[in-house]
């Protein structure tokens, strides 16, 4: 068997690998050759440290005691990666325009930049995520205690998980605090992490094939063995399948290590494309051989840590190089998950705790102090301390034996209490400051009492009689069975009431209080992320200038980097030397470049110090929105009228949008009239040369003679229609009223518009039309021709058809075709001059037909109207009762 010391140097071996591959992407990236560091295979390996010590090991003791449940932990992440995408590209595109450095740095940029919700973000981020370091110390020792033999016992598991602790807290201060990144990535870190997220994949895989076709006997066999196993059995409660698919799909958004490869460290918004379907095939690999490894270790160990089956069956095995590789596919789930959330919680703790405390200590604000830049990474490097040591303490009280996975939990519902605000911050503008404040206290309150102090150990944190019987006697206050609801399982019972309250409480106080001026600013560049680029505008009483900014900005940045954004600045101002013009956009730029190393909420405050000299706080601005709410509320009088301005602007906004559209319809008949006019004079200018040339055959001369013809005649309809409707509407012309038949005028219409009329089938009542009526037979047969035209000319029908029928009662004409009718919204224009019923190549005319046939029936004292309605299009032409057709030279109504 592999000895303990043997396994030591082993993992320190890996571990001083790991180092040499940070290093050496540390030294790319500063060169500048960071290409391929930007890939997003990097970028969807470094989403595996989701796959901590959990689901290495956890996973197969899930498995062995609850059953296929464990798939709960894989399927939400996965969902959330294949169905929400778009959520994802809108936390990465506001990551990236508000440079976010983390999940607390989020929450207090969206609500007004609040030093106030950073503060309470971290802390609950800070308590949330000991439990899970806890884990990973645990799992560090619980496998090297499987290899322990006589020195290793000596060492114990408390002290393997401090040195363990030790040891990742030097890794983790050598590779995520060596500098202060304005976008707050650690390219070692992460190359870092996508080694292990291969090795741990690698590990896992190739302990599967060897249970599965060495232990096993092959698939059939190992497939016979599930199915008499008692993890074949499915006995799964949906409520907790639901609520553990939901739990993990919330945790992949809201937990600080995920938080900071998913949005932090993106590159590229395009990665999130490959990520969205490599990561859930990631995770399909790692669960491939969980089930089959917890049913051999059921077999052959079955008094065993089912929490170690992958390291325990190969070395009863006796294959000690399998388990060798196991245990750094473990050692590199656990390092992985513990360098990347100690960086994010050290960052949240510097950022939103340990820095504005300094600015609040040092009221001559960022000039005039220390090195900024020294002060944030040492408190960044002690926070990692501070962190890890926390996570040792919890593992200490604990007791270090309860299973993986159960600790794994308490940390999923405590870290996703940020669920409510981060939702409501990015897709409601009227979420506030206060709201996000009652739902994260309140939240993390219920989930302290009734999940994470029961989870410290017995009686260690709360008493067992307060356990049993509440606090000072009152049961419903009992901490796993709040408001009498006993009998669920302990951690949907802390999920829903901490989850229900939290929201309850964002929304209710959301609705009672009211955004301040930079919450409202900074609301609409969150919710409406994809619709604006440049920040919100501040308010200033006075500007610092330039060198000062540069000095301050140097002790944050760095010197070189500083520098260098005040020459880009410059340059991009057009002025000529290296200091820029303190304008609002330059001032907006460097807050956002400072954010990117000490976060939104401090680098407000210390922009604020500089550029205003006295700070104009928050309570400043909302003091003056109260006084303009008083008057709001004595102008309350005018809403009636605001009300009718409001209907009399609605009215014009409709006329508006009528005349643009007849303004484009009128430029496309200008440009068809000028087509139609150059047209035919064209072909008769060029047909005229050529029988002008002589020398032509009779029979070419008659044809191009006719083609001379036909295009004056083309040209002569034109010039008619233009005129005929000048006349109209000038109320000029001639009309001759005389009593005829319906029929009459009807045939008159089919034979000049059907000329053939086998392409248009006509439904006519013969006897209804004998009805004599008064008119201008011309004119009504000219509207008559027009409608039947455009119904052969847009029936599409296989067999097209056109009723014509007489309603006497109504005194009116319809003609109904069968074609694919008329939108409704045309309705309104269709009878205006220019326009046409479809494509104007096809209409072939000038969009004068319908405003024509409008001008002669009012005229003639009736009306011709659209009727909309299924089916196809429906004209109506109605007919006077009692003929009275407009004085000739009485102009009218258009």
């Amino acid at each position: 068997m592999l000895g303990f010391n043997a396994l030591v140097t082993i993992a320190l071996l890996y571990v001083a690998f790991l180092f040499g591959v940070a290093f050496a992407a540390e030294r790319r990236a500063a060169r500048g050759r960071d290409g391929w560091l930007r890939s997003p295979w990097i970028y969807t390996l470094s989403l595996s440290i989701y796959c901590t010590a959990w689901t290495f090991y956890g996973a197969v003791g899930y498995a062995a005691r609850s059953g296929l449940e464990y798939l709960t932990i894989y399927l939400g992440p996965s969902l959330v990666m294949l169905g929400w995408w778009w959520l994802l590209r809108k936390l990465v595109r506001v990551g990236r325009a508000q440079r976010i450095t983390s999940i607390a740095d989020l929450i207090s940029s969206r609500y007004g930049k609040s030093t106030l919700l950073g503060v309470i973000v971290t802390l609950l981020a800070v308590i949330g995520v000991t439990p899970y370091i806890a884990l990973q110390l645990q799992s560090i020792a619980q496998s090297l205690d499987v290899f322990a033999g006589p020195e290793g016992a000596a060492l114990g598991g408390s002290s393997v998980a401090l040195w363990s602790a030790i040891g990742l807290a030097l890794f983790t201060i050598l590779f995520g605090t060596r500098n202060l990144d304005a976008n707050e990535r650690h390219h070692g870190i992460v190359m870092a992490i996508a080694v292990e997220a291969v090795v741990k994949l690698g590990a896992l895989l190739a302990v599967g094939v060897f249970v599965v076709w060495d232990l096993g006997g092959g698939p059939a066999q190992m497939l016979a063995r599930i199915d008499a196993s008692p993890i074949a059995a499915w006995d799964q409660q949906s409520g907790r399948w639901i609520g553990f698919t939901l739990l993990s799909a919330a945790a992949l958004l809201c937990l600080p290590r995920m938080f900071q490869v998913l949005v932090v460290e993106n590159a590229d918004e395009a990665h999130l494309g490959t990520a969205s379907w490599a990561f859930p095939l990631y995770l399909a690999l790692m669960s491939l051989f969980v089930v089959p490894i917890a049913v051999m270790g059921l077999e052959r160990l079955p008094e065993g840590n089912p929490d170690m089956f992958v390291l325990t069956l190969p070395l009863d095995a006796g294959r000690d190089g399998l388990a060798a590789w196991a245990f750094l596919g473990g050692f590199s789930s656990a390092a992985s998950m513990v360098m990347v959330a100690t960086i994010a919680l050290a960052t949240m703790v510097s950022n939103h705790i340990v820095v504005p405390l300094w600015l609040y200590a040092r009221s001559q604000g960022a000039v005039m102090s220390g090195d900024v830049r020294a002060m944030v990474l040492t408190s960044r490097r002690l926070s990692i301390l501070g962190v890890l040591g926390l996570g040792y303490l919890y593992f200490r009280l604990s007791g270090g034996g309860a299973a993986l996975a159960s600790i794994g939990l308490v940390a999923f519902v405590g870290v996703v209490q940020v669920l409510p605000a981060m939702l409501g911050g990015l897709f409601w503008r009227g979420a506030t400051r206060s709201g996000a404040a009652a739902g994260l206290v309140l939240g993390f309150a219920v989930w302290l009492w009734a999940m994470f102090l029961p989870s410290v150990g017995d009686g260690t944190a709360i008493p067992a009689s307060v356990m049993a019987q509440g606090p000072f006697g009152l049961g419903w206050l009992r901490p796993q069975a709040l408001f009498w609801t006993g009998g669920l399982d302990p951690v949907l019972h802390a999920a829903m009431w901490s989850l229900t309250l939290n929201a309850a409480a964002f929304v209710a106080v959301s609705l009672a209080s009211f955004p301040g001026p930079v919450e409202r600013l900074q609301g609409a560049q969150f919710v409406g992320v994809f619709d604006v680029s440049g920040g919100p505008g501040g308010w200033s009483r006075g500007a610092a200038d330039a060198e000062t900014l540069l000095v301050m900005a140097q002790r944050i940045i760095g010197a070189a980097e500083a520098q260098a954004l005040f020459a880009r600045a410059a340059a991009a101002q057009g002025r000529a030397g290296a200091l820029p013009e303190v304008t609002p956009n330059f001032i907006r730029a460097l807050e956002r470049d400072l954010a990117g190393s000490v976060g939104a909420a401090t680098a407000h405050a210390m922009i604020g110090q500089m550029t205003e000299g006295v700070s104009v706080t928050v309570e400043d601005l909302i003091a003056v929105a109260d006084e303009t709410a008083q008057i709001v509320e004595y102008s309350g009088r005018l809403e009636q009228k605001s009300a009718e301005l409001e209907r009399t602007a609605g009215a014009l906004r409709e006329a508006n949008a009528k005349l643009t559209a007849l303004s484009v319809q009128k430029d496309g008949f200008l440009s068809q009239v000028s087509h139609e006019l150059r047209t035919p004079m064209t072909s008769i200018r060029a047909f005229a040369e050529i029988l002008r040339e002589g020398g032509l055959e009779p029979r070419d001369q008659a044809r191009f003679a006719a083609i001379i013809g036909d295009e004056a005649g083309r040209l002569t309809r034109l010039l008619d229609d233009l005129l005929d409707l000048s006349v109209l509407e000038a109320g000029q012309g001639r009309i001759d009223l005389r009593r005829v038949r319906l029929g009459e005028v009807i045939d008159r219409a089919v034979a000049a518009a059907l000329p053939d009329p086998g392409g248009l089938r006509l439904l006519r009542d013969p006897q209804a039309e004998t009805v004599e009526i008064e008119t201008d037979p011309d004119r009504l047969a000219q509207v008559f021709i027009n409608l039947i035209a455009n119904a052969r000319k847009y029936c599409d029908t296989g067999r097209p058809e056109l009723r014509i029928l007489w309603h006497p009662e109504l005194g009116a004409v319809d003609f109904i075709d069968n074609g694919p009718g008329i939108p409704a919204d045309h309705g309104r224009v269709i009878f205006e001059k220019f326009s046409r019923l479809g494509d104007p190549g096809r209409a072939g005319g000038a969009g004068l037909g319908l405003a024509i046939c409008r001008e002669i029936m009012t005229r003639l004292g009736g009306a011709v109207r659209f009727l909309p309605g299924p089916g196809g299009a429906t004209f109506r032409v109605e007919l006077p009762r009692a003929v009275s057709p407009l004085a000739i030279d009485q102009p009218a109504a258009v």
